[in-house]
């Protein structure tokens, strides 16, 4: 089970408070690592009201706004399909999306 924190604007968009958890690759599925990728693809499977406010629909890209982190690192410029540490797979950790800040 993945843990996920959201920001608070997605929390009340998605209807959830607290961590999300999710189900990454089901019993009868080859687990293969666990991504990124893979892990908002099942997010925004679960909550298709996120679709686009984490990454873009069709490039899938990260929002510049939008920053990654686990275990205490920036995984924001990380590849989308480099393995997430193991802490976060052994839900050890969550997997945190945070909005980031910019002002002037």
């Amino acid at each position: 089970m993945i843990r996920v924190i959201l920001p608070a604007h997605l929390k009340n968009l998605a209807h959830v408070q607290g961590e999300v958890q999710l189900e990454v690759a089901g019993p009868d599925q080859d687990p293969g690592p666990v991504t990124q990728r893979r892990v908002l693809d099942v997010l925004e499977a679960q909550y298709p009201m996120l679709l686009g406010t984490i990454r873009d629909r069709h490039s899938g890209q990260r929002r510049a706004f939008v920053r990654f982190y686990a275990c205490e690192e920036d995984l924001s410029n990380e590849p989308p399909d480099a393995p997430l540490p193991e802490r976060v797979v052994a839900g050890q950790e969550p997997f945190i999306i945070l909005g980031a800040m910019a002002g002037g």
